[in-house]
């Protein structure tokens, strides 16, 4: 079940600082069309740490975007960052009382990201996109690996390990 944005739960939980952030103020802004994406890296992570309520945003925001016409990247990077994190053995686990919203929302992005992918992207998206499916499969390693990587770190390992522009060209 969905917690409701008028918990008071909500205020008590705490982000990736470690102290309370009661993200559903975020997330009722975000209902009324404010972006607070920044707010929200913000405070739901910081230098790998994550909270019970960055969980917590996880399914309210799949709830907010998934039916959405299109998503921004931060909507699948800040979701792919939160389940990698989550797996840290200093970040706490998953709460029971949460388990079942977050595990629904979680089986709801591959057919999200689907939809993304019928359109343009451009390649952060893109790699944001690859990086929840992999999560969402089970892939953590992938799924870090698609996250973490930017295309200049892709590209020279590609160049090393394939000789890249050797075997398929300099302008593929």
């Amino acid at each position: 079940m969905l917690l409701s944005l008028d918990d008071p739960l909500w205020s008590t939980l705490e982000g990736g600082y470690r102290v309370p952030y009661d993200v559903a103020e975020a997330l009722k802004a975000m209902q009324a069309g404010e972006d607070v994406w920044h707010e929200l890296w913000e405070e739901l992570h910081h230098q790998g740490d994550v909270g019970v309520a960055s969980y917590a945003a996880v399914p309210q925001l799949v709830h907010l975007l998934g039916g959405a016409q299109s998503r921004e990247e931060d909507f699948y990077a800040l979701i792919a960052l939160i389940e990698l994190e989550r797996h840290r053995p200093h970040n706490p686990p998953l709460p029971d009382w949460l388990a079942d919203s977050y595990q629904a929302a979680w089986a709801q992005l591959p057919a999200i990201a689907a939809r993304d992918l019928q359109g343009q992207l451009d390649p952060v998206m893109l790699e944001s996109i690859f990086a929840v499916l992999a999560l969402a499969k089970g892939n953590l390693r992938l799924g870090a690996l698609l996250l973490q990587m930017d295309s200049s770190e892709a590209d020279e390992w590609l160049e090393e390990r394939l000789g890249w522009s050797e075997v398929y060209g300099k302008d593929a």
